[in-house]
């Protein structure tokens, strides 16, 4: 063999080899393979998995990739070990028990038995999946998330799928009407609402897990994944291949779904047809990429996940490449299951709310209103949803119920559940102030108690739920204090065409709420401080802007105004992000739509401090005009003392008082005028007291 070809068999890259040294090498690599062949299969295709695993990491990964990596990984191999043992000895439960116990599992695409040995045995992965259709998950997609959350907790890696790219096909299932097309624009904004939306929940998992006693270790693995990252690079040919030569369609057309459609329904498309195939590729894809081998999915997706297993093994069999076959078998086959379906006790869909859905964005659904939610939760339902939306033991459940048996007025388990899942979605600190707040509200201590705290909640409650006017929200007036997923402000905001016709990205940064003034921003733009939704490593003036299948940034720079419309998403959005969390959605809406609006932005022309104190100068003025035009003709008509009373009291009930708020007197003048027309007409008192005293 010659010299680079044994060179290219070691690991080490960049070495330098001499002769000598690589016929031992090659001596070496030969006898680990002989070796590893004489091993038993089991072995030889962890082996492989491992490899492969190792082979996709990137960055981080790969700086940290060594002897004490690999120390990390052995050690939480024996761990895992250890656990098993204990799990087959009675002393451990396992995950799949739990999920039994606590009512997670309705149907299983494969034997339950094998699912328990496979999950006790080996670290798996598991993801769930949701398509981007609205722009923010609502308290159904709780329900498949909880158990990727217990097993994310137990130690097994955990992905959530966001679905950029199925999204635009649509999930026909249960429909027998084929779902409205969405413009390519808004699954790209709402795709990017859920990847936060995403992220702040499994930070909250996190906080759950240390409140619960959970230690988190090396091999807690999670993520986030979007699935247009491979979609976009994936060749048709490819696909047909190897999934669409060894499918065949008579199982597809013999599913339920499918027949009502096609019968009762509008019919089925071609792209209809083919979302669980490719919902089949993305599992085929992390299961290559990072060893997902689970799939947990709401009721309605037993027919997607049994159609999943069986084009997964298809795609595994027909593999070119047969140094990259992978193995097959119990421990390696795909497996999945749906949690039940929830309705309450009247049989309603659970997570609707007069028809509107239980929405986890705190600007669509307030922290309080999604309190008071599960606080109202009918006695017959509250055991189950504290099994199925909480990681209370079972012991703890058990112990509330009887509590709530014996005094059902005070219901601590409606609030116990309504902390937990606001908890969960929102984090501790927004939990505590929202029980607060609704204590308040509930129950008051005293009656002189309950007005004052009554309006406090109230206020706070309006505060939290009302959408306002404003086109930005208040600025923070510390924006340099690090802002968190669970505090992070509202990123859906309008703006008007103008200001990116102006091009100016100072003044955007400004507008948008991320900085405080124009020479801040620009500022920040020169540190690259900030970033704009665009494909990164591209100029700003050939940019094609953001991916419409997945979330990509590149930081913001000063460049030229007519530069500005290549960040533009579909013509009618921006995206802009200052740090981790503080992001902007910005939609751009026409000029005669925001002038209609009465709305100002930040930095808006015409509307700075100085412009508006002219404005109320030139306004006082006229009225000082107005006023004594109206002394002179009550000198020169000689009016009556008790018809200027009468002018008077009239011109008073005319002004507005607002309380609350410090407001210039808009008509001080004119009243001060009738005053003074007043006393000269009633002649009582000297001249100089009576302009002493008509001045405010």
């Amino acid at each position: 063999m010659s010299l680079p070809a044994a060179a290219s068999r070691w690991n080490a890259t960049g070495t330098k080899l001499c002769q000598l040294c690589a016929g031992r090498l090659l001596l070496t690599q030969q006898a680990r393979q002989s070796d590893c062949r004489k091993r038993p299969f089991s072995e030889r295709s962890h082996q492989i998995i491992t490899a492969q695993q190792r082979r996709h990491m990137t960055g981080k990964a790969f700086a940290k990739y060594g002897p004490k990596y690999t120390a990390k990984i052995d050690e939480a191999n024996d761990e895992w070990k250890e656990k098993a043992l204990k799990i087959k000895s009675g002393e451990a439960k396992s995950m799949w028990d739990t999920f039994e116990e606590r009512g997670y599992v309705k149907d299983v695409a494969g034997n339950r038995d094998d699912i328990r040995h496979l999950m006790t045995e080996k670290r798996i992965g598991a993801y769930v999946g949701i398509d981007p259709t609205a722009a923010s998950l609502h308290v159904g997609h709780l329900l498949p998330l909880m158990p990727l959350f217990w097993m994310y907790m137990n130690g097994f890696r955990a992905v959530t799928l966001i679905g950029g790219a199925t999204a635009k096909i649509g999930d026909p299932t249960d429909r027998l009407q084929s779902r409205e097309e969405v413009k390519n624009a808004t699954v790209a904004m709402n795709m990017l609402k859920i990847h936060y939306q995403l992220k702040k929940l499994w930070v909250n998992v996190d906080e759950q897990a240390r409140r619960y006693g959970y230690e988190k270790n090396w091999a807690w693995r999670r993520g986030v994944l979007q699935n247009g990252h491979w979609w976009n690079k994936l060749p048709m040919l490819e696909v047909l291949q190897r999934l669409g030569a060894g499918l065949r369609i008579g199982p597809m057309l013999s599913r339920d779904s499918v027949k009502r459609k096609l019968t009762q329904g509008d019919g089925m498309s071609f792209a209809e047809f083919s979302y669980p195939l490719m919902q089949a590729w993305d599992w085929w894809h992390m299961y290559k990429s990072v060893g997902v081998q689970m799939q947990i999915g709401g009721s309605d997706q037993y027919g997607n996940i049994v159609t999943g297993t069986d084009a997964f093994r298809i795609i595994r069999a027909s593999e070119p490449n047969p140094s990259e076959q992978m193995p097959s078998g119990l421990m390696h086959d795909p497996v999945g299951f749906t949690v039940p379906l929830l309705t309450d006790s009247a049989g309603n869909k659970f997570g609707k709310s007069a028809g509107n859905a239980i929405w986890l964005d705190k600007f669509q659904t307030s922290t309080f209103d999604l309190y008071g939610y599960f606080v109202r939760r009918p006695d017959d339902d509250v055991e189950r949803l504290l099994r199925l939306f909480t990681f209370l033991p079972l012991e703890r459940i058990a112990n509330l119920m009887n509590e709530h048996t014996v005094d059902p007025s005070k219901r601590i388990p409606q609030h116990t559940l309504a902390f937990e899942v606001v908890a969960l979605v929102h984090g501790i600190s927004e939990a505590e102030a929202t029980q607060q707040r609704h204590r308040l509200t509930y129950a008051p201590r005293n009656r002189d108690e309950a007005a004052v705290d009554t309006g406090k909640a109230t206020a706070e409650q309006t505060e939290q739920s009302e959408v306002t006017d404003e086109a930005v929200p208040e600025l923070n007036p510390e924006l340099d204090r690090p802002i968190t997923l669970n505090s992070a402000p509202q990123v859906d905001l309008q703006l008007p065409q103008a200001l990116f016709k102006e091009g100016k990205v100072a003044r955007i940064l400004y507008a948008a709420g991320l900085v405080n003034s124009v020479s801040e921003g620009n500022r920040l733009a020169i540190r690259k401080g900030a970033y704009v939704g665009a494909s990164p490593g591209q100029s700003a003036n050939v940019n094609k802007g953001m991916p419409l299948t997945q979330v990509d940034f590149t930081p913001v720079h000063l460049w030229f105004p007519e530069d500005t419309k290549n960040f533009i998403i579909g013509g009618k959005y921006m995206v802009l992000r200052r740090g981790q969390h503080n992001v902007r959605i910005i939609e751009i809406v026409s000029d005669e739509e925001w002038q209609s609006s009465g709305r100002t932005y930040a930095g808006q022309p015409f509307t700075g401090k100085v412009r508006k104190l002219r404005d109320q100068l030139k306004s006082l003025r006229k009225d000082l005009a107005e006023g004594e035009t109206q002394i002179s003709a009550l000198k020169t008509s000689k009016v009556s003392p008790n018809v200027a009373n009468e002018m008077l009291e009239d011109e008073l009930e005319d002004q507005e008082v607002d309380a609350g708020r410090i407001v210039y007197p808009e008509t001080s003048s004119r009243v001060r005028n009738l005053k003074a027309a007043i006393k000269e007409v009633r002649g009582s008192q000297p001249a100089d007291r009576q302009r002493n005293r008509s001045s405010f």
